[in-house]
């Protein structure tokens, strides 16, 4: 795992988000915007959340969906409180769904919305039995529709992973809510503090995610050269697989 898309996408939002504190013309646009969708929202409160609970799950999976859109109207319109509680929502439901996706309708359809040879490689690492430190690590590092994806088609524990879902959306999510506080009040301190956060969990959480995934591909290599120079196959000489074991299952 060279790099994270989650890292890319987060310094390509601060630069946007610099450019609308920094300029007061965009910053004015942008006001106005707000007001004028939040007069609409006042006018039907129900669609307005429904709205911004359904772009969230879109978000939370397809790659080319955004929640980033919806942020800076739910802070205005919701308040920090209000709007992440309807964000948050909204990526656990996303969540659930990509994990639906991959549980009843399999490999096929998950190899159709995410890419395949990545969901392949990922398979060969988690299976129905890995930690739940390990899968709290992925959804921290991976992008976020992949894990519910890969973790449905290896039928790894809903609950669990639901569990996993809302940890990482609730700390993404308070450095997101961050980032469109600053940008409504045109403050940098937020949006300083908010990139920072995000950049250090996520570039943390690749590193130790990579150097896990390299240490069972090592033990690996390790047992197939030991079956070579004995004579016996790999399988026979691996040990027997503990429940906390990251290796695929073979259905």
């Amino acid at each position: 795992m060279k790099t994270s898309r989650r890292v890319a996408a987060v310094t390509l939002l601060v630069v946007l988000v610099v450019l609308l504190v920094s300029s007061q013309g965009i910053h004015d646009i942008l006001v106005r915007i707000l007001s004028q969708a939040d007069r609409t929202a006042a006018e039907h409160p129900i669609w307005a959340m429904t709205l911004v609970v359904a772009f969230s799950a879109l978000a939370a999976m397809l790659a080319f969906v955004s929640s980033w859109i919806v942020v800076p109207f739910a802070v205005f319109t919701w308040g920090t409180i209000g709007g992440f509680a309807l964000l948050w929502t909204g990526w656990l439901l996303g969540g659930a769904g990509t994990y639906a996706i991959g549980r009843f309708m399999g490999r096929p359809a998950a190899r159709w919305l995410v890419s395949a040879p990545v969901l392949a490689r990922y398979e060969d690492r988690i299976s129905h039995h890995t930690p739940f430190g390990v899968v709290l690590l992925a959804q921290f590092a991976l992008p976020s529709e992949l894990p519910g994806y890969l973790l449905g088609v290896v039928r790894y524990p809903f609950g669990r992973y639901l569990a996993a879902v809302g940890i990482v959306e609730l700390t993404y999510g308070i450095a997101t809510i961050c980032l469109g506080v600053g940008v409504v009040e045109r403050r940098a301190m937020p949006v300083i503090v908010a990139a920072a956060a995000l950049t250090l969990i996520s570039g943390w959480a690749v590193y130790t995610l990579g150097r896990r995934f390299a240490r069972e591909r090592h033990r690996t290599d390790s047992y197939s050269v030991e079956g070579n120079v004995s004579g016996t196959s790999p399988r026979s000489q691996s040990p027997v697989r503990s429940k906390g074991s990251t290796a695929r299952v073979v259905s």
